[in-house]
């Protein structure tokens, strides 16, 4: 009997010197040479374990040899292959054959996601070095918090987002276009000399925690203590007073360093001249240091902001303005966001009087992260 080969089957009424054609599966058969008997196959043709053997089977060193080429464990190994250099496929690839496992990168691709390896980025979690009272003092800034809320009085989350570069610069993200059209930016990100001191944007925010909130003064100068109490004072008299008319507490979390840090003297002084003139008891509770991901303005406006613009060249501070006043959630964030032209030097001086005149009663928990700046006379 003559089989034919399982890769082609033979044709209906098939007979010598006739052209053959493809049949389906369905309709496989096999022709003998007495009168070409039909001969249906249920199931698979190949035997099982026929074709050709996976190359983790050829070869069973191939896999444990690219665990630990690639296993976190031996970047510590100074006679690692790839100690120093990228763990691409390819890099792999080639690894493993001068080790004696000759692969393809396709193969090493299909072996690390078989293997459970995803390609992943770095993921921003280490704090460095935690003060021994960091857990406690965010339960004792959640307390305040909520002491506050619950009887209706303002809090706030203060902090100064990254400075931009005014241009047609390179911004992170993507944004719908025509395809072959990508917005074209510089190559570098140098300041453009002809906006002088005006090349950066610096947006201090304000986001209110029981209204979900935003403020955003974009500066044009420095990021001082002066422009970061001056943005909370624009944010209180265009909106806080309005929203909360019977006030007479502010709260404020910042973190514990830039120009609202709390050894700042600059910082206290201008939070007494704020107080007393709006006539409010302002507290403020810093995060302890190196904790400042974790205040709510980081996740709750900030990254809303920045989601915003993505993809997009920050091409004047008008468009940056416009762009964070622009901004909203699903979960009803607003903001509203002005230019701010003030002059605020570097290196203003705060001498032991000016500060010992500060109205400031320090809290008996870290006193230096929690206290309170009373309304008297500036």
């Amino acid at each position: 009997m003559i089989i034919r080969c399982p890769c082609w089957w033979p044709t209906r009424g098939y007979a010598a010197g006739q052209p053959s054609e493809p049949q389906t599966a369905a309709d496989t058969s096999l022709a003998t040479d007495a009168g070409h008997q039909r001969v249906e196959l249920a199931g698979r043709v190949r035997r099982p374990g026929g074709g050709r053997k996976r190359q983790r089977d050829l070869d069973p060193g191939l896999v444990p040899t690219l665990e630990a080429l690639v296993d976190p464990d031996t970047r510590g190994d100074p006679e690692s292959p790839l100690r120093w250099t990228s763990k691409s496929t390819r890099e792999l690839a080639e690894a493993l054959t001068a080790a004696g496992h000759p692969v393809s990168d396709d193969t090493v691709g299909r072996l690390l996601r078989e293997q459970g390896y995803t390609l992943q980025r770095t993921r921003k979690t280490l704090e460095g070095a935690q003060h021994p009272d960091r857990n406690a003092q965010f339960r004792y800034l959640n307390e305040q918090a909520k002491a506050q809320l619950a009887v209706g009085e303002p809090v706030v989350s203060v902090d100064c987002k990254k400075k931009e570069l005014v241009g047609q610069f390179a911004n992170g993200g993507a944004e719908w276009q025509p395809t072959g059209w990508p917005e074209r930016v510089l190559v570098h990100d140098f300041p453009d000399p002809k906006l002088g001191s005006e090349a950066k944007a610096i947006p201090y925010g304000v986001y209110d925690l029981g209204a979900n909130t935003g403020w955003v003064s974009v500066g044009v100068d420095h990021d001082t203590s002066s422009f970061a109490v001056q943005t909370l004072r624009r944010w209180w008299q265009q909106i806080g007073r309005v929203a909360y008319p019977n006030a007479t507490r502010l709260l404020v979390s910042a973190d514990a360093g830039g120009s609202n840090d709390y050894r700042r003297r600059l910082w206290k002084t201008e939070l007494g001249r704020l107080a007393a003139e709006a006539g409010l008891e302002i507290t403020v509770c810093h995060f302890p240091p190196g904790t400042s991901k974790w205040n709510k303005i980081e996740h709750r406006l900030f990254s809303a902001i920045s989601v915003n613009w993505r993809g997009r060249p920050l091409v004047s501070h008008q468009v940056i303005v416009e762009l964070i006043g622009a901004t909203t959630t699903r979960t009803g964030l607003t903001v509203h966001a002005e230019l701010d032209r003030g002059r605020y030097p570097l290196g203003v001086k705060v001498s032991d009087e000016e500060l010992a005149a500060v109205p400031l009663r320090r809290h008996e928990w870290h006193g230096e992260w929690n206290y309170t700046v009373l309304p008297a006379a500036a």
